[in-house]
């Protein structure tokens, strides 16, 4: 492709809301347009890496035995109410009429469609496993979108799903998409971990989801180093580090006055914030529950919620004081008649044994010391906290780290919560219907190209991975208007080409600075640059990246050179 026939609107600034990386050079680059909030246009740049995802996509999902196929973005509402997820979820949702007045959706997600085909094509176990796929258009309103094409509201996104008789059935076909998924990432040049997760609104009994470490990512994930485990941070586990400090096992009320934060009482009463419980008042329909973690912790909302298997909400300040008596800042766990929930860690048989720590004393301006579990109060034990940096793998015992990351893609065992509501069932070997066994699982193409971006870029721009770059060599004339300058690249590109190269040669008529500029910022893997020595039949040749410098060689030479280089990338 001849840059003076692409449209390639490369930008000096970065946009005045772009915090991510991803976000700045994307645009820069010329590779997206924002249309409206959390919508955005690909320009042929970026279209062109999305391309190269997609490909590796249908590569890898065809290599599995999936089928592809189409399916709409509008749908009728009423396979969604059939699942319930019409009213389960909320704003997100974009929610329409027809002309009739008919009740459609823009699809989130497609499992109801899916599902809805599979009840009226399969009839016998025969005709099982499938796996269909498709490359679609879903559509989310976010509340806050942001990141670029990081958060969206309109966004491409490869879904597959599994029909099969049995839950061994499902072990197979979610195997196969570990198989699959692993290869795309690893193709596409991403940094990855697998990792266990919730599986949300989705449903099902098991999901996985695949994690891009970056900054500007908004997951988080505990991941051992030693054992490989992985776990986001709404669903990992790990053992808690001892508390500090000690704390005398006689029951004292203690005045507090204004004390009531947990940095703040911890000061005021020189302990370790560790030797402190913090207690938090939520609301679960009728009921109140009183959930307890330690001082030095904090409570996983999540956690808590699939603990008790059903939603909850922080308790409104009056209503703390009619369950408890005080204020937000002094409740505590002694004397209230409420469900308790306390964290493992906070166990007699947990890291700190049986010990005593200081609580909120139910009555203004006062802390309790001396409280102990299993002693004073017997409540329920769960996983409720948020594992943190330094605390111990649940596998090996090393350190885990926790880091931000991107959510590339995701998959579930749904099981039959989908084939039930929608009657998609066959006939077993003995003539029995039965409901189909599924598995759910997407990736997002826009998500990876900005996760590689993120993990690869510097201060000139983007540095992509080598399988997803829009060209693999950016050919560089110097002047536009040099004859021997023009033959030269002129022959390159027709060279290149003919070995199976994508190459973007830039002959516009622009200065030598701005070609630079943007074949840095742009970020194909090879930057060859025609200059002051095409009459010589010499070119300069480097990788974008690395380290490799850049070095002259001869016209004659340069595709070897190119070749060698490709093959040292990544």
């Amino acid at each position: 492709m001849r840059a003076s026939r692409l449209f390639m609107p490369t930008l000096k600034e970065d946009p005045s809301d772009a915090e991510a990386a991803s976000h700045k050079l994307l645009v820069r680059g010329g590779f997206v347009r924002q249309f409206a909030s959390g919508i955005y246009i690909f320009l042929p740049l970026g279209w062109r890496v999305i391309e190269r995802v997609n490909r590796i996509i249908r590569e890898e999902m065809d290599a599995i035995g999936a089928l592809e196929l189409s399916m709409p973005t509008i749908h009728t509402a009423d396979v969604w109410q059939q699942t319930g997820r019409y009213y389960d979820i909320g704003g997100e949702m974009f929610r329409l009429k027809d002309r009739s007045g008919r009740d459609m959706v823009l699809a989130m997600t497609h499992e109801e469609v899916f599902t809805w085909l599979a009840s009226r094509e399969l009839r016998s176990y025969r005709e099982l496993p499938q796996i269909w796929y498709q490359i679609q258009l879903k559509f989310r309103d976010e509340t806050r979108p942001k990141g670029g094409v990081l958060r969206v509201r309109e966004f491409l996104m490869k879904d597959s799903y599994s029909f099969d008789a049995d839950a061994e059935g499902l072990e197979v076909s979610y195997a196969k998409h570990i198989q699959a998924y692993d290869r795309i990432f690893e193709r596409t040049g991403l940094r990855f971990h697998r990792v266990d997760s919730d599986p949300g609104m989705m449903g099902g009994a098991q999901a996985h989801e695949y994690m891009a470490p970056s900054p500007a990512g908004e997951d988080r994930v505990a991941v051992c180093s030693s054992c490989g485990y992985a776990g986001n941070i709404e669903l990992a586990r790990s053992v808690a580090r001892a508390p500090e400090g000690s704390v005398s096992e006689v029951l004292e009320e203690v005045p507090t006055p204004g004390q009531r934060t947990i940095r703040q009482v911890s000061e005021f009463l020189e302990l370790p914030a560790s030797s402190l419980i913090k207690s938090l008042l939520v609301v679960t329909g009728e009921e109140r529950v009183l959930a307890l973690v330690r001082g030095d912790q904090e409570l996983h909302q999540r956690k808590l919620e699939r603990h008790l298997q059903r939603e909850v909400r922080p308790a409104h300040p009056e209503e703390v004081e009619e369950a408890t008596g005080a204020e937000i800042g002094f409740i505590g766990p002694l004397g209230v008649d409420v469900r308790i929930v306390a964290d493992e860690s906070l166990a007699p048989t947990g890291p700190g044994g049986a010990r005593a720590y200081v609580t909120g004393a139910n009555k203004a301006h006062t802390h309790l010391l001396g409280v102990m579990l299993g002693r004073d109060v017997d409540p329920e034990y769960a996983d409720l906290r948020e594992a943190q940096e330094g605390d111990s793998c649940v596998e090996c015992g090393s350190a885990l780290t926790v880091e931000p990351t991107i959510e590339v893609g995701n998959i579930f065992k749904l099981g039959t919560k989908y084939s039930v509501a929608l009657g998609a069932t066959v006939l077993d070997e003995d003539g029995v219907e039965i409901p189909l066994v599924m598995g759910s699982y997407g990736i997002g193409p826009a998500r990876i190209a900005a996760a590689a971006v993120e993990q690869s870029h510097d201060e000139k721009g983007i540095v992509w991975p080598k399988s997803i770059a829009p060209f693999d060599v950016h050919l560089v004339q110097v002047h536009a208007t040099d004859e021997e300058q023009t033959r030269v690249a002129a022959h390159l590109y027709e060279a290149l080409g003919e070995e199976g190269w994508q190459v973007l040669w830039d002959d516009r008529d622009e200065r030598p600075g701005v070609k630079f500029k943007d074949a840095e910022l742009i970020g194909c893997p090879v930057r060859v640059t025609v200059g002051r020595r095409a009459a010589e039949g010499v070119v300069e040749v480097e990788p974008r990246g690395g380290d490799q410098s850049r070095r002259e060689v001869s016209v004659d030479e340069l595709p070897e050179v190119v070749s060698e280089l490709w093959r040292l990338a990544d």
